[in-house]
């Protein structure tokens, strides 16, 4: 390989990483949500798998069950924490051409 290829591809290599980092810093403004019990506990995160908000409604609150209530929080977070993983892998394979690289998400 010449010096010229191996310039070229540097130089590739760098376009790539700034990329990615503008990818990674849109990330943590993008937003995914996910909700359990038909709605009766809602949470949004950003993409960088980062709890934004948790909603409860009130007929989600059962003095008689509150294992209920922890059964849907776990849920929803497990589900919008999901999301997050799978958005943040869709917009860096966009980058990457489907090339895994470890460390990134």
């Amino acid at each position: 390989m010449g010096f010229g290829n191996m310039q070229k591809m540097l130089k590739q290599v760098q376009k790539m990483q700034a990329e990615m980092a503008r990818v990674q810093e849109e990330l943590g403004n993008k937003t995914v949500e996910a909700s359990a019990g038909g709605g009766a506990v809602q949470v949004v995160a950003n993409c960088h798998q980062e709890l934004l908000q948790v909603k409860i409604d009130q007929t989600a609150l059962d003095p008689e069950d509150p294992e209920l209530l922890e059964d849907l929080v776990l849920a929803a977070v497990n589900e919008v924490l999901k999301k997050a993983r799978e958005t943040a892998t869709q917009e860096m394979e966009k980058i990457t051409g489907g090339l895994k690289i470890p460390g990134l998400f």
